[in-house]
């Protein structure tokens, strides 16, 4: 058996509320977050799909979801619609009751009517707010070929993580049998007694096993309606056949892939990007990553005394005889004469003021840091005014007003 993509329907689930990456998602969605300095979160599962040759694409939203769809419209009209192609944005829309979108499987089952609308063969169904490159047609080849009613993909972990993460158990065929949420002694995978397996929120299915399954799960007032912890118990319970797609390239060796989820884990993200040799490319020209990128000038770097060392300056960035060292700065951002920035996150329309210190920092779009001011070198100065996360990076909120 073979499907052909445009038999396909991809739903990217865009509606979390991201309340662990407040203040970043005070007046946007977590999908909608500035990241690698000119990207949204979202743009790289969107990519994903088109570099996959994935093109029948519902977006589904829900909270604060303003700044996403300014983004989507502006920025991914890719496809033709004579083609029968289409990117669309559904908002929740309370289409089979008057309840909002009550959990990942209440998303997809709310929007029901797009799958017979569509008839496609398989549905595919990925996480908005993840970092990772991915050709899915190597999830859908490995799906077909298994005769699974579904298949999760799974990224491989090591064994001493699994406190953070669900871990799945598979066979030795790669079919799943069980699920632990966050065990202190989990399942090793079979043959590999280092390393875990844990779900990264993607999940194909045949298209009568979704439908019957999310009608089951609606009909359970005990439900929490999500794919991890009721859809795929439902599923294991009645039998139906699960595949695990490990998250693998060609040679075996662990592909990157970052759950951005929190705050911490965002800006290790963002400076994953810095280093010397990144584990994620996002200079390969064989997956582009695309996204709305306005027409910025071109950076400009002036004076004599200026440093910038393993970072990325984006377009419009003007850098005056300053320091800047192992940080991503988004466009238009103004770092002024003298100044010092380590470290750190400085999203769109930022201006570093004159002699201003800034380390272990996220600042986020059109915040003006007064001259001399110093941020991430005092905590307890810092705490006075601004978020701290658990190790200590220092976050300040969109358009706050700072007094020195």
């Amino acid at each position: 058996m073979s499907v052909n993509t445009k038999d396909i329907l991809t739903f990217v689930l865009a509606g979390g509320r991201g309340e662990r990456l407040d203040p970043l998602t005070r007046d946007r969605t977590k999908p909608a977050v500035p990241f690698g300095g000119i990207y949204r979160i979202v743009d790289f599962t969107l990519s994903n799909c088109i570099n996959s040759g994935l093109r029948k694409i519902c977006i589904l939203t829900q909270y604060k979801s303003f700044s996403l769809q300014k983004h989507l419209l502006a920025g991914w009209d890719v496809v033709s619609t004579q083609l029968g192609e289409f990117i669309d944005i559904i908002p929740a829309q309370q289409q089979i009751s008057s309840e909002w979108y009550r959990g990942t499987a209440d998303a997809i089952y709310q929007n029901a009517h797009a799958i017979e609308d569509h008839n496609p063969e398989l549905i595919l169904i990925v996480a908005g707010d993840h970092v990772y490159k991915m050709d899915y047609g190597r999830l859908i080849n490995n799906h077909i070929k298994s005769g699974a009613d579904m298949t999760v993909a799974c990224s491989v972990v090591p064994k001493e993580e699994s406190p953070q993460f669900g871990v799945i158990e598979i066979n030795k065929k790669s079919f799943l049998l069980g699920f632990e949420e966050k065990p202190q002694n989990p399942k090793t995978i079979p043959g590999d007694k280092d390393n875990i397996l844990t779900s990264m929120g993607i999940y194909l299915f045949n298209k009568e096993a979704l439908l019957n399954a999310l009608k089951r799960d609606a009909e359970d007032n005990s439900s929490q309606h999500d794919f991890g912890k009721n859809i795929i118990p439902q599923m294991l319970a009645n039998k139906k056949k699960i595949f695990v797609h490990k998250f693998i390239n060609n040679r075996g060796e662990i592909q990157y892939w970052k759950d951005i989820g929190t705050r911490d884990a965002y800006y290790q993200a963002n400076m994953d990007l810095v280093s010397e040799s990144p584990s994620f490319n996002i200079y390969d020209k064989d997956w582009p990553l695309r996204t709305y990128y306005e027409p910025y000038p071109p950076s400009k770097i002036v004076g004599e005394d200026r440093t910038i060392v393993d970072s990325i300056i984006s377009g419009g960035c003007i850098i005056e005889s300053s320091f800047v060292k192992k940080s991503v700065l988004s466009p238009n951002v103004v770092i002024c004469k003298n100044a010092k920035v380590e470290n750190s996150v400085i999203m769109e329309g930022v201006v570093v003021g004159p002699n201003a210190r800034i380390k272990n920092a996220i600042i986020d779009k059109r915040v003006t840091i007064p001259e001399g001011m110093q941020i991430g070198y005092d905590h307890e100065e810092d705490k006075k005014r601004f978020t701290l996360t658990r190790s200590g990076i220092v976050i300040v909120a969109k358009k706050a007003s700072i007094e020195k």
